[in-house]
């Protein structure tokens, strides 16, 4: 399974465990973040389950804007992007947004665990954390085909400066005079 499919199905599984949890039992989830013990609102309610269904939303958009699940009824071949990866043409945009949202929201658990301790908290930070150092080894070195040579099997967009690459100059030099 390719990495970029495995960021795609992490983050809408993440996100939907999280959206199914605080549609069905938004009080529960309200309780586990207070410091007292009390009922929640119908307001702590409400804002519970449409953070849930947002939360929803983004996740079936992501799986749909990768390219995963394909759009059309027609079988073809997959729609390529002049640099981007053959996913699908909002491929990789999607997977930038997902993946600042995640570690924004890693960021925002993570200083709202160190106000309040709550463990709900460290367990959210860590999965969206998760989620967002997959999704930036995506965006880093999962994001194009990248420009390799037939002759030589280099990548053509590095350059020698400041340092020469003299075993790649040797073996290349070996197969021309063979």
């Amino acid at each position: 399974m390719d990495v970029f499919y495995a960021y795609t199905y992490s983050t809408a599984g993440w996100l939907s465990l999280q959206s199914i949890s605080l549609i069905t039992v938004p009080q529960i989830m309200a309780t586990l973040l207070l410091d007292e013990t009390r009922s929640a609102s119908e307001m702590e309610i409400y804002f519970a389950r449409c953070l849930g269904f947002s939360l929803l939303t983004i996740a079936v958009l992501t799986v749909m804007l990768t390219g995963s699940i394909p759009l059309n009824s027609t079988v073809s071949e997959p729609v390529t992007t002049e640099d981007n990866d053959p996913k699908g043409p909002y491929a990789v945009p999607t997977l930038i947004v997902t993946a600042l949202f995640q570690g924004f929201s890693a960021f925002y658990a993570y200083t709202r665990y160190l106000s309040s301790g709550h463990i709900a908290l460290a367990i959210g930070m860590i999965g969206y954390s998760v989620v967002a150092a997959i999704g930036l080894w995506c965006v880093l070195f999962a994001s194009s085909n990248g420009k390799i040579s037939r002759k030589t099997g280099a990548d053509k967009r590095t350059t020698g400066f400041p340092f020469k690459n003299t075993e790649a100059a040797k073996k290349h030099a070996w197969k021309k005079s063979s």
